[in-house]
């Protein structure tokens, strides 16, 4: 059995396609993993989310821990036969979602202590404590417990909080190693942190790479700052990681943030993005994004996108779609999520492609000059 292994099969300037291959299954790089916050991905089955080209999904620490709580799904199997999912599952460590409970939390060396959005319980998450939650969850892809800053705070906020979550990455590694069996199938991921700050995000890939992890995530992106922003830090935060291991932008996002990724050597990504555009009746296309509940749409017999090979968009004209979405009738939000992750699935298939072929540098052109078409 392969516990974990990275392979990169080609590369064409910073871009980069390859396998990571691990006891449940391969996945394959670029990867975009759905996200099933609460044991599952919105909308979709398992087989309909493994049917759309997807190798790999996430799920999340705080929510489960709260509900239905992680030794209930330990006692029942495991969170793949609690949900049906036999290939990886990857878990976030809670420190994101801590951080969007900002009133209602308090930070110390030990770890946060916090309010359930649920009911106001009160819990202390620390490194040890979420290790634990994943390993009861019997998570493939484990992520060291970390903060998540708000890039407005400040160097000097941002730096502390950074170097408490390099502190948080040590523990996180020592309790991962000491989880018995768990630690022998499983990986565990650290996080570079530092904001938008250069010098602060190499002491954090330093500091990571002192302790030794199987991948790497880019974290506190996203959250705010805005696709120039994000870019200008991913044209030096991927290459501060070590290049044999997979780096894994968390949070994102909007399918050209994945393609401006991956042109800067990012292999994975999550992001509620395309499920819950899903529900609000927006489709991402090639042609950019569509609104189905416009007025235009109301007699368009044609599909979503006619580039997509998608069952919605084989079966499922438009018109059909926008009626569904304006009667409020769960069935548009269901086709609209399984066309948004088949269209990712496809983006990230047509990268690898460009990738091994080394034209990656014309996909992006025509991707973007087909993709802004609109305006």
């Amino acid at each position: 059995m392969t516990r974990f292994a990275f392979d990169i099969h080609a590369t064409d300037g910073r871009a980069r396609t390859g396998e990571i291959r691990m006891e449940r299954g391969t996945i394959r790089t670029p990867a975009f993993m759905p996200v099933g916050t609460a044991a599952t991905v919105k909308g979709m089955k398992p087989e309909a989310v493994r049917a759309t080209g997807a190798d790999i999904i996430l799920g999340n620490t705080y929510h489960l821990m709260l509900r239905p709580g992680a030794e209930r799904v330990a006692r029942l199997g495991g969170l793949h036969r609690f949900m049906n999912w036999s290939r990886p599952i990857l878990t976030d460590s809670g420190g994101y979602q801590v951080m969007s409970l900002s009133d209602l939390r308090k930070i110390t060396e030990e770890g946060v202590t916090f309010a359930s959005h649920l009911d106001g319980s009160r819990h202390l998450l620390t490194p040890e404590r979420s290790m634990e939650i994943q390993r009861l969850l019997d998570s493939d892809i484990v992520m060291a417990f970390d903060e998540c800053p708000k890039v407005d705070q400040g160097r000097d906020a941002i730096a502390r909080s950074m170097e408490m979550s390099m502190r948080w990455a040590r523990r996180s590694r020592n309790a991962f190693d000491s989880g018995g069996e768990h630690a022998g199938r499983a990986a565990l991921f650290g996080i570079q942190q530092g904001g938008l700050d250069e010098e602060l995000r190499r002491a954090s890939a330093e500091a990571l790479a002192e302790v030794g992890f199987d991948g790497y995530a880019i974290g506190g992106l996203a959250v705010g700052e805005g696709q120039e922003a994000m870019f200008a830090t991913l044209d030096f935060a991927p290459a501060q990681l070590p290049a044999d291991r997979p780096r894994y932008l968390m949070g994102v996002g909007k399918p050209d943030d994945l393609v401006g990724a991956v042109e800067r050597g990012v292999d994975m990504f999550d992001c509620v993005l395309p499920t819950r555009s899903g529900r609000n009746g927006q489709a991402f296309t090639w042609s950019g994004p569509l609104n189905l509940r416009n007025a235009r749409h109301a007699e368009d017999l044609g599909p979503v996108d006619d580039r997509c090979h998608c069952p919605t968009c084989g079966t499922y004209s438009r018109a059909y779609l926008h009626h569904l979405i304006k009667s409020g009738e769960m069935l548009g939000a269901m086709l609209l999520t399984e066309h948004n992750l088949s269209f990712y699935q496809q983006l990230m298939q047509a990268m690898r492609a460009a990738i091994a072929e080394k034209r990656f540098a014309a996909f992006v052109l025509q991707f973007r000059s087909d993709y802004f078409a609109r305006g």
